[in-house]
């Protein structure tokens, strides 16, 4: 009856939460000072930042292209391309890029869907004249026909 015993042992290991992460014994922190991280003190004497700095937790400005400017002024972010500062954040920018991707991808499906349209349209034209694939291919061929016993009977 060993198979039911160890089983039993087991369900009752989980149920103390053996795997779980061991505990530390009282008065430990897990928590870590960080002092290069924290913001400086109001009243302290150092400098302030220049205009274009958007505080200590944000990652540097991005530059924006040509095309990146373009972008911003096109989905609205700015009005005019002298609006937009030389510097942007990155997730700004990258979200203007994901807007007009979504909107150009919108494009082109409209484009295919009327791409469609018109080939289901001139196939239809095509129809009513008598002009099908197999009668244009049975044309060619008796033109080439002809050019070939024209040829041969020459000499």
């Amino acid at each position: 009856m060993a198979g039911p015993a160890a089983a039993g042992k087991v369900l009752r290991l989980l149920n103390k939460n053996a795997f779980s992460v061991p505990r530390t014994t009282k008065g430990t922190h897990w928590l870590i000072k960080r002092t290069l991280c924290t913001k400086p003190q109001e009243g302290s004497g150092a400098p302030k930042p220049s205009s274009d700095y958007s505080g200590p937790f944000t990652v540097p400005g991005y530059a924006p292209s040509k095309w990146d400017k373009r972008f911003l002024v096109w989905t609205g972010r700015f009005k005019k391309v002298e609006d937009i500062p030389k510097t942007v954040p990155i997730s700004t920018v990258d979200a203007v890029r994901n807007k007009i991707r979504v909107q150009v991808s919108y494009l082109m499906i409209v484009l295919t869907l009327l791409g469609c349209l018109a080939m289901v349209i001139s196939g239809k034209r095509a129809a009513a004249r008598h002009e099908t694939l197999t009668s244009l291919n049975l044309q060619r061929k008796a033109r080439l026909r002809e050019e070939a016993q024209s040829t041969v009977a020459k000499p």
